[in-house]
């Protein structure tokens, strides 16, 4: 049965049944539905149009979701998405791979989503080429992009889990040639490398049920700290405070409001609304000191939640390919070498990259295409050599 028409007949049926029942029986219903919900699970479909440029066709069927997932904290909530497939008749298990967007912004016009069916998806004719090697595709939104609440950028396990559960979604679509059986792949650059390597970190203990086979991940900011203190009053000083922000939508308590001064509040709000076109033009050379009454990064509070989103403390359980650009502006070098340690000194099997003479964008356009091809490895077969 189509999922369509399957969600019609059971909201009709529940529908009929509430009208003829009390309304505490109703409520207990509702009460036992979302108990037996699961971290993946799709709350709702529809088809939507994948172009990687504007006008551009593809030989695609596409998928806007919604589904289920978790918070930072543990929490349920409900993350948007896409799910890619080429519209090739294949019908037996092909590679899904669940991919993670670099920073798009904070508003929920940015979201990944609401730009494939125009082709003005930043990272599509990236997704595009992908898509052309025969496989499937889960594009998250992340938490609070396209759905209610702000987006918890930068917030690793939020994004982590958003990633995992998008593969999960695009496996209970009932989509021919995707299913449990699909080989799983994890990718990712900028935030995209700190969603996938997050999600390759919690694979084994979250999501362990899926086929995964190897996280291609670069550019990635392994250490907020470290990275807040690299673009103070820098190029990408605006990122400290989309960060900022991003955290405080995930913890509240941390009222990232009460450091803030007036320009600094009036810089928030504008990210919130905006995509990172001009969020970066916006928010550049701007020092904490100069928007706020009192930095938060020297708080303890603050402090330990930034050090939660810190990659490394566990190895990925299946091979990933790691690489940064030597003279990254954006994310330091140094810290992408120390993920490559930290994983390698926990045992696991890392293939690591330098990209000589490359800033942060070139990082990814030169890096994409080695990646896609290290993990068509991991798809066929062949075992990983690793470089630690």
């Amino acid at each position: 049965m189509p999922i369509r028409t399957r969600v019609t007949g059971v909201l009709a049926a529940g529908l009929l049944v509430a009208a003829a029942t009390p309304a505490a029986f109703a409520a207990d219903s509702d009460a036992a539905a979302d108990a037996a919900a699961r971290p993946g699970d799709v709350v709702s479909s529809a088809p939507t149009a994948f172009h990687p440029l504007p006008g551009q066709w593809t030989n695609t069927k596409a998928w806007h979701i919604t589904y289920r997932s978790t918070t930072a904290k543990g929490g349920p909530n409900v993350v948007s998405g896409t799910v890619i497939v080429p519209n090739d008749g294949r019908t037996g298990p092909r590679p899904l791979v669940t991919y993670a967007v670099g920073t798009v912004g904070m508003g929920d016009s940015c979201a990944p989503s609401a730009g494939f069916p125009y082709g003005t998806t930043i990272e599509a004719t990236l997704i595009n080429q992908i898509v052309q090697r025969g496989w499937a595709v889960a594009v998250t939104d992340y938490e609070g992009l396209g759905t209610p609440g702000d987006h918890t950028y930068t917030v690793g396990r939020a994004e982590g889990t958003a990633v995992l559960d998008a593969a999960r979604a695009a496996q209970r679509l009932g989509i021919p040639g995707v299913s449990a059986e699909s080989p799983v792949g994890i990718m990712g650059y900028s935030q995209g490398g700190q969603a996938s390597s997050w999600a390759a970190e919690l694979h084994k203990s979250y999501a362990p049920e899926l086929r995964v086979k190897g996280t291609a991940t670069g550019g990635v900011p392994a250490d907020l700290m470290k990275v807040a203190h690299f673009n103070d009053g820098g190029l990408g000083s605006g990122l400290i405070f989309m960060a900022a922000a991003g955290q405080d939508a995930a913890f509240p308590e941390l009222r990232l409001d009460t450091y803030l001064n007036p320009a600094g509040k009036a810089l928030v709000d504008y990210f919130k609304s905006n995509c990172v076109a001009v969020d970066s033009v916006t928010g550049s050379f701007k020092r904490i000191t100069d928007l706020t009454v009192k930095n938060p990064l020297e708080q303890a509070d603050w402090q330990a939640r930034l050090n939660e989103s810190r990659l490394g403390a566990v190895a990925p359980d299946a091979p990933v390919y790691l690489y940064h650009a030597t003279l990254d502006e954006l994310i330091p070098y140094e810290v992408g070498r120390g993920l490559r340690a930290d994983w390698c000194a926990r045992g696991g099997s890392v293939s690591w990259h330098s990209l000589p003479l490359l800033g942060h964008v070139g990082g990814v356009t030169v890096g994409a295409l080695p990646a896609a091809d290290w993990l068509a490895d991991r798809f066929a077969g062949k075992p990983s050599t690793d470089n630690c």
